[in-house]
């Protein structure tokens, strides 16, 4: 008989800490999860779920925008823009109550607090104040308790002209002018959004292209679309300096050698995150932490092996899908199953703005780098009957493969509906399957997934509509 009170204890509810309870419970497992906000996390409540709606809501804009070019006379529209935000927030809420169904469906606890670590098995749950409300003990822990928006050195958010994507989420206007700082997936999604509905956006980056994780062509085409929206973009480009004014926010840019001030409403800080660590009892169990990120082994167990870390707060790839399978393997390890690492050669980035953009596996550079000889296919959807037909032709899809054996080695797609696309070279990658498999794949016509047919097609010179 244990002599604990739960057999595993996760600090943390999102897409890492929610789903590794699940796991637990499903097989067997006594389960508990500390949870301070509610439960989804950032992704559900904060991130990846409001903003896809708020995404939604540009992408119909667009077509309002557009609607002569289908046939529509569309006098005189406009938006509400305060519901566009209210409909992000219910969209979040109603996922946050699909997770507590889902734990009252597995018996898993929901425990309203802040987890602190008191030893190697107990946890404090504490309230807003930090008041102890309770403790449990616990065979094994998790500790999942995610990351926030890293602020520039020395500037802090105030949450009204100095911004984090929380506060973006909710604004009740669009600001007339937004500077954006970081042009990751966060930095180039609110672009686009904010753009879509009348402010005038700047996007500032420090590395030589916006969304500088992808594959160099796809970014390059992605700043041609941003400029075409109206979009002012900024790369090679550092921050020197962000103050706040009486009517908004001052940012000194510096753009080779040349310096600039930016002026604007707000500005949105979107360089990155930074686990949340303080406060969690680390330090005295010994678990090691190293910029703001806690140190694991692969199958995510911190320097004590029955306590584990998964999620943001352990480091890169900062992603709501990969958090849950670290969960998963996290739990599967604990309970003896002996998992397969997770592989991060096979994860899928994705952003939303329009034209989307996806990614899986090594860029044309990172394959050269690995001392590949390379063949790459390209197939632009202005050649595909499917996008012509949606009104949709801008991008295109790229993959890279070893030229001795075929091997996928890298898949990227700027266009429509790339994230839902890029889930079948997901599964192809994961099967090495080879250009030859995926040209002799029969793809429905007409479909943009004969885009990716026809692009392993062209690897080898065989593509048959271009």
């Amino acid at each position: 008989m244990s002599t604990y009170d739960f057999d595993l204890v996760i600090i943390g509810g999102g897409p890492g800490g929610y789903v590794a309870a699940i796991r637990a419970a499903q097989k067997g497992l006594k389960t508990a999860v500390v949870e301070r906000d509610a439960l989804g996390g950032i992704c559900l409540n904060w991130g990846c779920i409001p903003t896809k709606a708020l995404l939604k809501s540009a992408e119909v804009m667009h077509y309002f925008k557009r609607g002569k070019e289908f046939g529509f006379e569309v006098k005189d529209f406009s938006f509400d823009f305060p519901a566009i935000i209210s409909r992000s927030r219910k969209v979040a809420e109603m996922n946050s109550k699909g997770v507590d169904y889902l734990f009252k469906k597995n018996k898993i606890e929901h425990l309203a607090g802040t987890g602190k670590l008191l030893d190697a098995h107990t946890v404090a749950v504490l309230d807003a104040e930090g008041e102890e409300q309770k403790k449990i003990s616990a065979q094994f822990l998790i500790i999942a308790t995610g990351g926030r928006p890293r602020p520039l050195p020395g500037v802090d958010f105030d949450g009204k002209k100095i911004i984090s994507s929380k506060e973006a989420l909710l604004l009740q206007q669009p600001p007339k002018k937004m500077i954006i700082i970081g042009a990751g997936a966060i930095g180039v999604e609110f672009a686009y959004f904010y753009n879509t509905f009348g402010a005038e956006v700047h996007l500032v980056e420090m590395l030589p292209h916006i969304l500088p994780l992808e594959d160099e062509e796809i970014s390059t085409q992605l700043e041609r679309a941003f400029k075409k929206q109206g979009i002012k973009l900024y790369t090679n480009s550092r921050v020197e300096k962000l103050t706040k004014t009486k009517n908004g926010v001052k940012v000194q840019v510096t753009s080779k050698g040349k310096e600039q001030a930016l002026e604007g409403e707000v500005a949105l800080v979107a360089i990155g995150i930074q686990g949340n660590v303080e406060n969690l009892g680390l330090e005295a169990l010994g678990i090691q932490v190293e910029k703001s990120f806690i140190h694991v082994n692969e199958f995510y167990q911190t320097a004590v092996p029955h306590i584990y870390a998964i999620g943001d707060v352990i480091g890169a790839p900062l992603l709501a899908h990969v958090a849950s399978h670290e969960g998963i393997t996290a739990v599967d390890h604990l309970r003896g199953a002996n998992p397969h690492p997770v592989d991060y050669q096979n994860v899928p980035g994705c952003t939303y703005c329009q034209p989307q953009v996806a990614s899986v596996g090594m860029t044309e550079a990172q394959a050269k780098e690995a001392g590949h000889e390379i063949k790459v296919g390209r197939f632009p959807f202005r050649a595909s009957g499917k996008a012509r037909a949606i009104g949709e032709v801008d991008g295109l899809v790229k993959l890279i493969f070893d030229a001795k054996y075929g091997e996928l080695l890298g898949a990227h797609i700027i266009g429509p509906e790339a994230t839902e696309l890029i889930a079948e070279l997901g599964m192809a990658k994961a099967l090495e399957t080879t250009n030859f498999e995926l040209q002799h794949t029969m793809h429905a016509h007409p479909t943009l997934s004969e885009a990716i047919m026809e692009a392993a097609g062209d690897a080898v010179g065989e593509a048959i509509h271009i």
